[in-house]
């Protein structure tokens, strides 16, 4: 977990990521950090029940609701609610299949992210991913 190479890989070889708990709201950090992962190329799908939409994206009340509408084409689920509702996120990850779970900074659940591992899942945790990508660079991806 936290190895700089997974952080890497991450940074990479996703396109598409589900942030779980986006807000709509321009002073949220769920707004702003997934606003400058937007401007780098990331697709940005919000998973939310209290909203409709963010950053032009249709939202989806879950992450099952948000897999299907993309048909399966979720490779990151970026995750900025509190850590009691982690579980659940990781349980619906595992079940999915999804390659990548990310938890935000203070969002941390030791047992659930070894779930995650153990189902075969590269896991980061209690690290913010705008913060990684303008440590690997600005540039846009390709």
């Amino acid at each position: 977990m936290n190895e700089p190479a997974v952080i890497q890989e991450i940074l990479d070889r996703t396109r598409t990521i589900a942030v779980v708990g986006m807000s709509d709201r321009e002073g949220r950090a769920s707004f702003g950090v997934s606003r400058f992962m937007q401007s780098q190329g990331y697709r940005i799908v919000p998973v939310n029940p209290r909203i409709e939409s963010a950053l032009g994206e249709q939202a989806y009340a879950d992450l099952d609701a948000a897999y299907a509408g993309l048909e399966g084409r979720i490779e990151l689920v970026d995750v900025f609610r509190a850590p009691e509702f982690v579980p659940g996120v990781v349980k619906d990850a595992i079940r999915l299949k999804i390659p990548y779970l990310w938890l935000q900074e203070g969002v941390v659940h030791e047992e659930a992210a070894s779930w995650a591992e153990r189902a075969g899942i590269k896991v980061v945790m209690d690290r913010c991913i705008l913060k990684e990508r303008m440590a690997a660079g600005w540039g846009k991806r390709g």
